[in-house]
């Protein structure tokens, strides 16, 4: 059985192969610059983000991908926000219950919590310890849109490594053997 195997990498052309290789880097090189460009166009580190939890319910579900946009505009009460928190991997997505002005730095805060939270998030211990409000240099973009559990594939290779690793492999095999 390995004899085959050995044999049919043997049998493989260059050019075809180099052909699908450079196949493969147009894919990847094109997703990039569709990320890149989206990353311009909405003036966001990262336009696309997965729920990965339940505090958003009934607004949003774990599964959905939101489409974030950020611009220069003052940040109001009752608009959802993904931010960054200190100490956390992943984007928080919830609510601005408060904004708070500061007058003599011209800074804004927000305050934010999630809709099925009890409590908001500085009470509910999401934020950094000390910290009270979220700033505007955390707040990563502001939700314009989602597109309902398009992003469950995310999750499930996340919290499930094999599956995703079975996925890779069976793409580079798909890739290799491919004619």
């Amino acid at each position: 059985m390995w004899k085959d195997v050995v044999r049919s990498i043997r049998a493989v052309q260059m050019r075809p192969a180099a052909a699908q290789m450079i196949s493969l880097g147009v894919i990847l090189t094109s997703a990039l610059m569709l990320w890149k460009l989206l990353i311009c166009l909405t003036g966001s580190e990262s336009p696309l983000v997965v729920v990965l939890t339940g505090s958003m319910e009934p607004g949003f579900k774990r599964g959905d991908v939101l489409l974030l946009h950020m611009n220069k505009s003052p940040i109001q009460c009752g608009e959802i926000v993904v931010f960054n928190v200190e100490g956390r991997d992943i984007p928080i997505v919830h609510r601005v219950i408060k904004v708070h002005n500061q007058r003599e730095t011209r800074d804004i805060n927000i305050l934010t919590k999630g809709d099925n939270n009890p409590v908001d998030d500085h009470y509910g211990r999401i934020y950094a310890d000390g910290q009270r409000w979220v700033e505007r240099d955390h707040v990563i973009g502001r939700v314009t849109g989602y597109l309902p559990y398009a992003g469950w594939a995310t999750i499930v290779m996340t919290e499930k490594p094999l599956i995703k690793y079975l996925v890779i492999g069976a793409l580079s095999l798909l890739v290799i053997t491919t004619k």
